[in-house]
């Protein structure tokens, strides 16, 4: 067997304003929408990438997923890390927007990294080539 992955998630507080944050703000396209009770099952694709890798803006309600990413945001550690071409001008076009960040760009190694705010309860790490 080989595994591989198909869904990963992140817990948001507000579905509604996650979408629009992923998909205007960060540029991801939306992909699935299906009512499940009073929520629903709402994911975003990589513009890249239509096929790939699906994001769950899950709902966040549950006890366990509200002390989950309140933990992990008060310790500064982000819930999901994507991927861009050039941080600075990534940095440049979300300061642009308002976007708050929690770390500016920084040298990590062999990459370099931000975190900023998603608005809807997590801080989500951009990561991109050092120059």
């Amino acid at each position: 067997m080989q595994a591989h992955l198909r869904v990963m998630s992140v817990f948001v507080d507000d579905q509604a304003k996650a979408l629009e944050f992923y998909t205007k703000t960060l540029g991801f396209l939306p992909k699935a929408d299906v009512p499940v009770g009073e929520d629903r099952w709402l994911t975003v694709v990589g513009a890249d990438a239509p096929d790939g890798v699906e994001l769950l803006l899950e709902p966040g309600s549950n006890p366990a997923a509200i002390a989950y990413t309140a933990s992990l945001r008060e310790q500064g550690i982000p819930a999901a890390q994507f991927g861009v071409d050039d941080l600075v001008a990534a940095h440049d076009e979300l300061s642009a927007k308002g976007v708050r960040f929690t770390l500016g760009p920084t040298p990590m190694g062999p990459v370099v990294g931000m975190v900023l705010d998603d608005t809807c309860g997590n801080l989500i790490q951009l990561v991109g080539p050092a120059a």
